[in-house]
Formats: C-alpha cells, sequence, structure tokens
C-alpha cells in the first residue's frame, strides 16, 4: 500500500521526455521528502537489440565524489596482513577461522576483499557467496595483496556496475544531500566506465537503451545521455 508521502509525488514521469541530468537532478531533489538523506539512484537497460546473455559487464569505479554510504569490510588474509587490514580500516578480518564462519553463514559485510594466497580456499564457497555478489575477484580488485590500497578504495566511495540477467544496470551515485557539482562528476565517472565497457565488447548498435534517475523513494525520470552508448 502506497503511503501518504508518495501519492504526493508526481506521477506518470516515465512518459515524460528524457532530460539532461543536470536537469531533472533538481526535480528527483525536490522528490525527497523522507526524513532520510535519500540516495541518489541511476538505472540502464541494455538495448533489447542485444542479446542480453552475451553481455557481461561487470567493472568498478572510483566515484570522485564518494557515495555517501558505509559500508563494513570483511577481509580474509593471512596473520602477516591482519594489522594491514585493521589499519586500513576493514571491520571483519581473518583467515581460516573467517572462512568457516561464512560457510556457517556468518556474512556480517557487505564486502570481502581476500589475499591471493587465501583465495584458493575461499574459492570453494563460491555457492554462498556468489548469489550474494560477494565473491572476490581479480578484476575487481577484491583479491589482492595490496590490502591497504582495496580498502581505502571500497571504502572511499567505489561501486561496481554490473548487469543483471535481464539486462538492467542499477547503482547509487551519492546522496541528495551532496551538492550538484558532485553527483554530476560522479554521473560522468559512471557514463565514462560505459563508454570503455561498450569498447570493449563486441555489440551492434547501441549499448543502452533507456537510462533512469530516481531517489530511493522518489519516482523515476527517463535520462537524455550525454554521448551515444
Amino acid at each position: 500500500m502506497k503511503s501518504k508521502r508518495y501519492k504526493k509525488l508526481p506521477t506518470k514521469t516515465k512518459e515524460l521526455h528524457a532530460e539532461v541530468f543536470d536537469k531533472v537532478l533538481t526535480v528527483v531533489k525536490s522528490n525527497c521528502t523522507t526524513k532520510f538523506d535519500e540516495s541518489v539512484d541511476l538505472s540502464f537497460q541494455i538495448n533489447n537489440k542485444q542479446k542480453k546473455n552475451e553481455i557481461n559487464i561487470r567493472t568498478v569505479i572510483n566515484l570522485p565524489g564518494g557515495t555517501g554510504k558505509k559500508i563494513k569490510i570483511a577481509v580474509v588474509c593471512e596473520e602477516s596482513k591482519t594489522q594491514e587490514a585493521k589499519d586500513a580500516g576493514a571491520e571483519v578480518i581473518g583467515g581460516d577461522e573467517l572462512i568457516e564462519k561464512i560457510k556457517g553463514g556468518d556474512l556480517n559485510f557487505e564486502k570481502l576483499i581476500c589475499t591471493s594466497g587465501m583465495m584458493i580456499k575461499l574459492s570453494k564457497l563460491g555457492k554462498i557467496l556468489g548469489p550474494k555478489g560477494l565473491m572476490p575477484n581479480p578484476k575487481l580488485g577484491t583479491v589482492t595483496n595490496d590490502i591497504k590500497k582495496a580498502v581505502t578504495d571500497a571504502k572511499s566511495g567505489q561501486v561496481e556496475i554490473r548487469n543483471d540477467k535481464d539486462g538492467n544496470i542499477g547503482l547509487s551515485i551519492g546522496k541528495k544531500s551532496f551538492q550538484d557539482e558532485l553527483l554530476l562528476k560522479n554521473y560522468n565517472a559512471v557514463i565514462d566506465a560505459l563508454e570503455k565497457e561498450k569498447a570493449n565488447i563486441s555489440i551492434k548498435g547501441d549499448l543502452i537503451k533507456q537510462a533512469f534517475i530516481t531517489s530511493s523513494m522518489g519516482v523515476s525520470y527517463k535520462l537524455k545521455l550525454p554521448k551515444v552508448l
């Protein structure tokens, strides 16, 4: 059942013409009428002319303006790396004992980083970590011996860009309280990342069919992309 607050929001916004980010951001922010600091979220639909199951976009970028989110990070590492992980700000740290906790279903964290040496043991938990999107991946910088950099990046505004099986990409680029220029910088960073991903895959025509912007508890608006993707 929709709340009184939600019923006061604009309706049929998806029927409006697409607008550039700068213009529609003001409208999205005006719809943030909850008491908490809502996220500003983007969603992209891959062009349905593509074979969606053959397109696998998965990368990470560091948003220049940060995300405004605090995430709990776990690190699976050797004892010699424990202090480095603590100093970097990781909340959950361990070796074999942490792997056993994860095996038992204890997933009290939002991102998992692992050293190269411990990845062999952790890889056996694919059925547990995979569905949650928590399995460390060298391509995403979460399998590394530079624990300090991995944890620092994750906490300073790193986001993952990936499409689901239906060809949708969704991510947050910051909070309503962010200055517009910071949100614009983050948005442009996402667009640049998608442009690079398009160059790395074989597709016919455009990669992105439609793009939308919304807030956590708001309504969606169509976005006019700044470049052809």
